[in-house]
Order: C-alpha cells, then sequence, then structure tokens
C-alpha cells in the first residue's frame, strides 16, 4: 500500500478553519442599559429626527440589530421599524509627541413608528 505524503501545516490548519463551529453561544448578555450608552445630538440627527423620525445612539460594539432594538422599545416605550448600524474605527491622534489612539465606537440609526417620537430636550 502506498503511502502518502505529510501534509504542510498550512493546509492542515486551513481545513480546519473550514470545520463549522461549535460552541454555542456568546457569554456576553446584555442589559437595555448596557446596550444604549447614549444619544448622539447632532446637527445631522437633529435633521433625520425630524425629517425622517430617525434617531441616532451610540451604542456597545458587542450589540447586534436584534439587542438594540428591543432595548429602544423597552427603554422608550417606543415601536421600532428599522435599524441600522455602523463601526467606526478609532482614529490615531498625537499630542506633541505623544502619539494615542481614539477608541472604536458603534453608531446605531433607529427608525420610529411614525406616531412615536422620543423627546431628549
Amino acid at each position: 500500500m502506498a503511502r502518502t505524503r505529510p501534509r504542510p501545516k498550512k493546509y492542515v490548519r486551513k481545513l480546519e478553519a473550514r470545520k463549522p463551529c461549535k460552541h454555542g453561544k456568546t457569554g456576553v448578555v446584555l442589559e437595555p442599559y448596557q446596550v444604549i450608552l447614549r444619544p448622539l445630538v447632532t446637527e445631522k440627527g437633529t435633521h433625520q429626527s425630524t425629517r425622517y423620525n430617525s434617531y441616532t445612539f451610540m451604542v456597545n460594539p458587542l450589540a447586534n440589530k436584534t439587542q438594540i432594538q428591543s432595548a429602544i422599545e423597552e427603554l422608550f416605550d417606543k415601536k421600532v421599524i428599522g435599524v441600522r448600524t455602523q463601526n467606526y474605527r478609532g482614529k490615531k491622534t498625537r499630542f506633541r509627541q505623544a502619539e494615542g489612539k481614539q477608541s472604536a465606537w458603534k453608531k446605531a440609526i433607529v427608525t420610529l413608528h411614525e406616531d412615536d417620537r422620543i423627546e431628549f430636550f
């Protein structure tokens, strides 16, 4: 019987990566007050809230769209139509000779039902 040659480690690692993931749900369970960090009150956000009934929030980077929707409905008691999210990378900054990095964050644009409104002021 002919012996096969040994497979390279890189190829074996590639085959291992193709196998489906076997662990269950993630261990992080976020409460509604941990999902929504703060509202973003900007000129563009104010325009969206008056014209399209959409509100912007800074949210936890680990939160997904369904968690954000349920958190808004629970905290503000409003009906959510849709959620859009954007991930922002942290920028490199400088102050004199010291270099730093801003933290990465996540933004959510939440569209509410036409009868619902959120008042921040």
